[in-house]
């Protein structure tokens, strides 16, 4: 195992102050939960509509605790701006949607999240905007099929088979063809991937999990350079009305402040679990990116994927975890499960399990911030528990 350097100090400092002086010098930044702002004069009111101020006017719009976390993606990911949403899907869509339109061509890397390619297949689809998926692994692959494209979509590691694209080398070859490259963030965070800095346009984070980490809020970011998020606020931000209220931007803050230390944790009990798995002779295939070439990354998430194999029932072994518990999501305090033989059942249209073809034997586990000893007995203990 590659001994990783501890998270960048500037990094960590970001996280704990403030970017901005709060009122009466407060320690955290206040949730400044209004619908809109006032004005004391004419004057005042028309430079902002005019372009001429930045002073808030309507939350919907700009709002200060939304602001205060904006400029701390942006500045933790290296990039000019960023703009906050109601969820990651919202995030999702608005770095994707401003920059297609009917007869162009999208490509995106297979097994990506679930509710992503439903935005693909069901929504740009009915737009005229088609999609080519390509083996992320496979670079010179997904290279082939950028001539053409408006779009690359990547998620490094991938949903479900964690599997890690060549940022630097599709940053380049993105940027040659004059394709924008998009690429979800969540499961490294800043802290343990920087895509921006290999050439990466624009950076998505599900800020439900990781960044808040308190299984307590829903909300998504996106960052990037200041010509394309003023593309997104432009073009989708402010007509699709999907907006960060303050209090879920507040609850990020919150959250954000103790990452480097949570995400540590999640990282110590992702590759305990994994280590205990890997030695397990009923575990057929371990699908976690700290066992093998990890370009990229300078740490780990507590999310990854393993397969069991015909002796293990898999309704029973589920059913038998203790510490472990059932659930979507991730990034949270406690760990979750996810068996790939229900979520191949997800009803509606566009199943990603099925359409990548995800192994029914497969089991997504989320490393939550237990104490690893009693999440590698729990996991352990359920195996014996199911096995025929």
């Amino acid at each position: 195992m590659t001994h990783l350097p501890p998270a960048r100090p500037a990094l960590t400092e970001a996280l704990i102050a403030p970017a901005t002086a709060q009122p009466h010098h407060a320690t955290s930044v206040p949730i400044f939960q209004t619908s809109s702002f006032l004005f004391d004069r004419y004057e005042d009111m028309a430079a902002v509509f005019a372009g001429h101020s930045d002073r808030f006017i309507y939350t919907r719009g700009n709002n200060p605790t939304v602001a205060e976390l904006e400029a701390l993606i942006a500045r933790l990911e290296g990039c000019e701006a960023a703009r906050g949403f109601a969820s990651g899907m919202a995030a999702v869509a608005a770095a994707v949607m401003p920059f297609v339109q009917a007869g162009d061509r999208v490509v995106a890397v297979e097994n990506l999240y679930s509710d992503a390619f439903r935005l693909f297949e069901v929504v740009l689809k009915k737009f005229g905007v088609q999609t080519d998926y390509v083996d992320g692994s496979d670079t010179e692959a997904v290279i082939r099929a950028l001539p053409g494209a408006k779009l690359v979509y990547l998620e490094s590691p991938t949903s479900w088979t964690f599997t890690l694209q060549d940022l630097s080398a599709i940053g380049r070859a993105a940027r040659a063809e004059g394709v924008i490259s998009v690429i979800d963030n969540s499961w490294a965070t800043p802290l343990y991937q920087r895509p921006a800095e290999m050439g990466i346009d624009l950076i998505i984070h599900a800020a439900s999990k990781y960044l808040a980490g308190h299984s307590d809020t829903i909300a998504g970011l996106v960052t990037g350079p200041k010509a394309l998020i003023d593309r997104i606020n432009h073009e989708a931000y402010h007509y699709l009305g999907g907006k960060m209220s303050p209090f879920d931007a507040w609850l990020v803050l919150r959250g954000m402040r103790t990452l480097n230390l949570r995400m540590a944790r999640h990282m110590e009990n992702g590759l305990a679990l994994g280590r205990a798995l890997l030695a397990h002779e009923a575990v057929t295939a371990l699908r976690h990116p700290g066992f093998g070439p990890h370009p990229g990354l300078t740490g780990f998430g507590g999310l990854f994927a393993f397969d069991l194999d015909d002796s293990v029932d898999i309704a029973r072994f589920t059913n038998a975890l203790r510490v472990v518990k059932i659930g979507v999501s991730w990034g949270g305090p406690e760990s979750l499960i996810i068996p790939a033989q229900a979520a191949l059942g997800l009803s509606g249209a566009a199943n990603s399990f099925q359409r990548f073809g995800v192994n029914a034997r497969s089991l997504r586990i989320a490393a939550g911030l237990e104490e690893p000893d009693a999440l590698v007995e729990d996991v352990v203990n359920a195996i014996r528990v199911a096995r025929r």
